[in-house]
């Protein structure tokens, strides 16, 4: 029996949690944008219709904005990030293999499943999430990954499938007339950066591509596009990655809402950026050997004075502890800083990461002190949890914070934080 993978994509994701909790968006044209309101990050679809690109700077579009009441929205990445852990939640009970490709996408082995009808079986799924979430997704069904991601595109561009299509139901000559007219850009893997050179060998469509000479391909290309080619023609290479890959570095980093020119705030900023990437680190349970962190000014104003340095400093011992990689960071900060420029931008990275159960000891060891620093980190993070992020601060992150993000079009966090829940009144 082949493969049956579906690949599982929320519609228009931040738009679409947006509408859920303001049901006056549906059908206005919407946009979200990047940190510090800078640029578009996602578009409704009526705001696509209008020829608005992704990336698209927002002082570039306000005329066009105001000509059609475009809605815009600062991120806000704690409402996606709940949702996005709900829609999971729910596609899990679909399967007990699942793997979570990104913020609003998953695949899920439906092997075994097919006596329920898979196109039917998604459709249930389609169902629950809107019921349940009222978020709006789509479903592609295929023998292989890169299929099902084609599958999912042909669900979201062609109404006649109802946001479903199961490839496993085409006939083969069905099925290759259909890829024959969807560009070759549209594979997962090759988009905008290679589409041309496989045009320029006459690889212009899906089709083509599954035709090509798998030896040819590896020759021009690589051993990847060699196995894309397999994938099209329903073989499958890549499984699927139930558990995901623990990062091998962890960043931290933000523009800031105003220009920063003193040390102290800098100082906050990047104190602010540490604990926050410390946070990710103990709870993928690993340990950091080593910190990085830049500064920099504006690179788009050209008629500023300019500076942007960073320094990479190993620590002691690895450690997931705030307190130990702040110093680390403030260090690092204090070695590259220079008075006299605007700051727009400060980031850490923490590099070297080992598995917390890895670390090995060394002579210098104090067991009391690294027993008192893991208590501090875990009563640390369950406050924070249960009262909210930056509940407990270290002193140094401040608390007024000049220096952070403008996000003044931000919806509330309805999902994450109580005095910030959704009230409907009964009419």
């Amino acid at each position: 029996m082949s493969a049956s993978i579906a690949l599982i994509d929320c519609n228009n994701f931040y738009v679409s949690c947006e509408r859920v909790f303001n049901p006056r968006l549906e059908g206005r044209p919407v946009v979200v944008l990047s940190n510090n309101d800078g640029c578009v990050v996602a578009r409704s679809n009526e705001v696509r219709a209008l020829g608005v690109g992704m990336g698209v700077p927002w002082f570039q579009i306000r005329a066009l904005a105001e000509q059609h009441n475009i809605v815009a929205l600062s991120s806000n990445y704690a409402l996606y990030a709940d949702m996005s852990n709900r829609v999971m939640a729910i596609l899990s009970t679909f399967s007990p293999g699942q793997e979570v490709y990104s913020i609003d996408e998953c695949f899920l082995d439906l092997g075994g499943f097919e006596h329920f009808g898979l196109a039917r079986y998604a459709q249930t799924m389609r169902h629950r999430i809107r019921r349940l979430l009222g978020l709006p997704v789509c479903v592609g069904i295929a023998s292989s990954k890169t299929l099902a991601k084609l599958a999912n595109h042909v669900a979201k561009k062609r109404a006649a499938f109802d946001s479903v299509c199961d490839f496993g139901a085409f006939e083969p000559g069905e099925l290759d007339r259909l890829l024959g007219e969807i560009e070759v850009g549209e594979v997962w893997g090759v988009g905008r950066r290679l589409a041309p050179r496989l045009g320029a060998m006459g690889i212009r469509t899906v089709l083509d591509l599954k035709r090509a000479s798998p030896a040819r391909i590896r020759q021009r290309f690589s051993v990847v596009l060699e196995r894309t080619v397999a994938e099209l023609n329903g073989v499958p290479c890549l499984g699927l990655e139930e558990v995901a890959p623990a990062k091998q570095q962890i960043v931290s980093s933000r523009s800031f809402g105003m220009p920063v020119l003193g040390l102290a705030e800098l100082q906050q900023a990047v104190q602010s950026y540490t604990v926050r990437a410390a946070l990710k680190l103990r709870r993928q349970h690993a340990l950091a050997g080593a910190i990085h962190v830049f500064i920099r000014t504006n690179p788009f104003k050209q008629n500023a004075p300019q500076y942007s340095q960073g320094i990479t400093l190993p620590l002691a011992a690895p450690t997931s502890d705030s307190i130990t990689l702040s110093h680390g960071a403030l260090q690092g900060l204090k070695t590259i800083y220079r008075a006299g420029f605007a700051y727009t931008k400060a980031g850490v990275m923490l590099a070297e990461l080992i598995p917390a159960n890895r670390r090995v000891p060394t002579l210098f060891d104090d067991p009391a002190q690294l027993a008192r620093s893991t208590g501090l980190m875990q009563v640390l993070d369950r406050i924070n949890l249960a009262y909210g992020q930056g509940t407990i601060k270290l002193a140094g992150e401040g608390l007024e914070q000049h220096w952070r993000m403008k996000s003044g079009r931000k919806s509330p966090c309805y999902t994450t934080r109580l005095a910030e829940v959704a009230v409907a009144h009964a009419g």
